[in-house]
């Protein structure tokens, strides 16, 4: 898999780090329904965050970075008791299925929570998937993505013969995940500040603040 594929949420403002942020702006954290989504070409290169455009092969219509309309993708993320933490994986993925405009998107977690990854097949091959591509929400290569993923997948393909199937590399290392970092922690900042309200991994939680040694003696 290229990392160029990377598919960054909308919520995302990707900037160079020579451009200075508007400080009128508040972070796109807030929020994981902003529609703005900016991009530096000259830092990204033929990074494509939009993949909506096809071409016709033979009356098959397929997406100029190889998905088709018969393609399959399942966005697998580890899974938590929490939830919601698993809620943000189906948000996620609402967001990738209309930046990218693949017909079939499927959420999935490893374990923890449903649906599974074989929940997650099952879907894609009714809705007329014939070959299906499992992207680990994962930032580095580690056991769930050379041993479990594979596994679990293999298992819930013996159902479907005639289905190919292929696991992506996870997100690992990738310029634009800079932005992503970079952006999180200054909107923490700017919460701590009181200039900013809880993004939406913490909303609720109270987590997000500044401690002091007295603080967690206390607790």
């Amino acid at each position: 898999m290229s990392i160029e594929s990377l598919c960054i949420p909308q919520t995302l403002t990707l900037r160079s780090s020579s451009v200075q942020r508007d400080p009128s702006r508040k972070s796109t954290w807030a929020s994981i329904k902003s529609p703005k989504f900016q991009r530096d070409p000259s830092r990204i290169g033929n990074f494509s965050a939009r993949s909506s455009s096809s071409v016709e092969n033979g009356g098959f219509k397929q997406f100029s970075n190889g998905i088709g309309e018969k393609d399959g993708v399942i966005i697998v993320d580890h899974g938590s008791r929490r939830k919601e933490s698993n809620l943000m994986l189906n948000e996620f993925v609402a967001m990738f299925r209309e930046r990218t405009g693949y017909p079939i998107v499927e959420p999935a977690h490893m374990e923890l929570a449903e649906p599974s990854i074989r929940d997650a097949f099952g879907l894609c091959v009714e809705r007329g998937a014939d070959r299906v591509i499992i992207s680990p929400f994962f930032l580095f290569p580690g056991r769930h993505w050379y041993q479990d993923i594979p596994s679990l997948t293999a298992d819930a393909a013996k159902d479907y013969p005639g289905v190919s199937y292929m696991i992506t590399a996870p997100l690992g290392l990738h310029e634009l995940l800079v932005d992503v970092m970079n952006d999180r922690i200054k909107h923490c900042l700017s919460h701590v500040a009181g200039d900013a309200d809880e993004c939406a991994a913490c909303a609720g939680t109270s987590k997000c603040k500044l401690y002091r040694l007295m603080d967690v003696i206390k607790t």
